[in-house]
């Protein structure tokens, strides 16, 4: 499917057996074969993915580079259709006829287009991949033993989407034992395709983006946003927002993280903060704007996971300036 240097190179099925038999020859195996073409997908062109794979650290060096290619090939392509499955449901009852509930709070949404278009992303994942582990806004955990984990927000901004404004996207994160490895965020009302892979950055509509430059938060455009529920807390999210706002710091809150981290990593905005986030909302975002350049953390400059619910991202230069005005040093 691909030569040495990377390139499409056509329908080579003889190539892919080959590959097949070396595979077979140097490690343990097991190859889940598309119901209908048993090689090859008949779209993406991308060999159907092997359920488990054990290489022996020692064996042909070229083989195992070669396996770690096709592996990351056919996650990345996986995650592109995962995300546009998602989108078409978006689009499909943006500003239609869908039943709308409460989960916890009064306007914490979940509508039948969440559940549509997590059952259509979810789809896709298990079919190319069906023992990896899935972790979702709406159905929770779907657990396996894999060292592969999905992490997706069907819709990230339902209270927009609920009220026809186009600030929603889906997102989805990869993660291999426990770090993030790939994400992508497609908003489909604005045509915005962000998507980065680890050491390979990240793009929108498949063009490199990078953040901004500015060196100070007086100067800064930023965005934030506010949890469903009220948080009386010392340097709290309405706090902090009252600080920079006496200072004269623009400050916006867009309604999706997502899309937050996203205009970050594109330099639209130099800076964001929020202080009680899901994994789901920043496990693509947060990787996005690392290799479009920027800086992530939590509140304390640790290395961010989106296991814990502070985030501080920003195009690098502002970082520590914009962090003691959250964590009331300013």
């Amino acid at each position: 499917i691909y030569n040495d240097d990377r390139n499409f190179r056509g329908n080579h099925i003889h190539e892919i057996r080959i590959f097949i038999a070396q595979l077979k020859m140097h490690v343990h195996v097991s190859i889940i074969p598309h119901p209908a073409t048993h090689i090859l997908h008949p779209e993406s062109r991308i060999p159907q993915p092997a359920s488990r794979i054990s290489i022996p650290a020692s064996r042909n060096p070229h083989l195992i580079s070669r396996i770690n290619f096709y592996l990351c090939a056919m996650l990345t392509n996986t995650l592109r259709k995962a995300v546009e499955a998602g989108a078409e449901r978006l689009v499909h009852y943006f500003n239609g006829e869908f039943t709308i509930s409460n989960k916890e709070g009064i306007n914490n949404l979940v509508t039948e287009a969440d559940h549509a278009a997590e059952n259509a992303i979810i789809a896709v994942i298990q079919s190319e991949f069906p023992d990896h582990f899935i972790l979702t806004e709406e159905a929770g955990e779907i657990k396996t033993d894999s060292e592969y984990k999905w992490i997706i927000d069907p819709i990230d901004g339902t209270v927009n989407f609920s009220n026809g404004i186009p600030l929603c996207c889906v997102s989805i994160g990869v993660e291999k034992n426990g770090k993030m490895i790939a994400g992508a965020v497609y908003n489909p009302l604005m045509n915005e395709y962000y998507f980065a892979e680890k050491g390979k950055g990240a793009t929108l509509n498949d063009k490199p983006i990078s953040v901004s430059k500015k060196d100070k938060v007086e100067t800064s455009c930023l965005v934030t946003g506010f949890p469903y529920s009220y948080l009386d807390m010392p340097n709290g999210p309405v706090v902090v927002f009252d600080r920079l706002l006496r200072k004269g710091v623009p400050v916006r809150r867009l309604g999706s993280a997502a899309i937050d981290l996203c205009w970050v990593a594109a330099g639209r905005f130099d800076g964001f903060y929020e202080h009680k986030l899901q994994a789901w909302d920043s496990a693509a975002g947060f990787l996005i704007v690392e290799e479009a350049g920027g800086k992530v953390t939590d509140f304390e400059g640790n290395e961010f996971s989106p296991y814990q619910p502070h985030i501080l991202a920003t195009n690098g230069k502002i970082h520590e300036e914009l962090r003691a005005y959250v964590i009331g040093k300013i």
